[in-house]
């Protein structure tokens, strides 16, 4: 780099120095981002498309793996990780009356952010 005799050549220099850093900082951030990811959040996320609602043991199904704890809990971080909320229902089973209640995913009806209060909402 040839001096412009202005003094700001080691400036410009060690800027892109930092520069070219922090983009390999966040390329390597990237790339573990995709390792660490899992990989059934794909397969949820194809399951899910178009449904309101789903029940725990159809995404299990859907996976084709073993309905255990350990399972129904890696499936539970990676719905709320989608954004689904977990719920109790009547509806998600074949049939469901009174006392057939399954446990299962919905989409929230609106942001899960705090609404205001009646108070609040009369207020002009």
């Amino acid at each position: 780099m040839a001096a412009t005799g202005d003094g700001n050549d080691h400036r410009k220099r060690f800027g892109r120095r930092i520069m070219s850093w922090l983009g390999r900082l966040h390329q390597a951030r990237v790339k573990l981002g995709e390792r660490t990811a899992d990989p059934w959040r794909e397969k949820l996320e194809g399951a899910v498309r178009g449904h309101s609602a789903i029940s725990t043991a159809a995404l299990l199904d859907s996976l084709r793996v073993p309905a255990t704890t350990g399972t129904a809990r890696r499936v539970a971080q990676n719905m709320r990780s989608l954004g689904f909320i977990p719920i109790k229902s009547r509806r998600l089973m074949p049939g469901g009356f009174r006392d057939n209640v399954t446990r299962g995913w919905a989409r929230p009806v609106r942001e899960t952010s705090s609404a205001p209060t009646m108070k609040q909402a009369a207020k002009p």
